[in-house]
């Protein structure tokens, strides 16, 4: 992402900063957010991506090799093992660019993240 400008107010504003091949797994991203979670908010939070349903259900951000995706999954230790090949730092996750991008993993993130957001909000 180019740095100096304005930041972006709206996920389409944050997509169109980076080239046409990055944008396209934005958006696939995107999409497979919105099926997850369809009654997840949209918006721009710490200058990324983020859904929100009873809490933050996923941030979303692209790098020069990477994207970056977070929070931590914690809860599920079969999803868990899955996405240990991506872990960085502090429990986030980063999906190599140069390698297909694992959607189904980020679906059944999103389910977990749902599931745990609307849990919380029971208690």
């Amino acid at each position: 992402m180019a740095s100096g400008g304005p930041k972006p107010r709206h996920v389409d504003e944050y997509i169109a900063l980076f080239p046409a091949d990055v944008q396209k797994v934005l958006q696939k991203i995107r999409l497979t957010v919105e099926k997850a979670a369809p009654e997840a908010e949209e918006t721009i939070s710490y200058g990324m991506p983020t859904f929100k349903l009873n809490g933050v259900v996923v941030h979303f951000a692209a790098f020069k090799k990477h994207i970056g995706f977070y929070p931590p999954v914690r809860g599920d230790a079969e999803l868990e093992m899955a996405l240990a090949r991506y872990l960085g730092e502090k429990g986030s996750l980063r999906f190599p660019l140069d390698e297909a991008m694992p959607y189904e993993l980020i679906e059944r993130i999103v389910n977990l993240r749902v599931k745990q957001n609307l849990a919380k909000g029971l208690g």
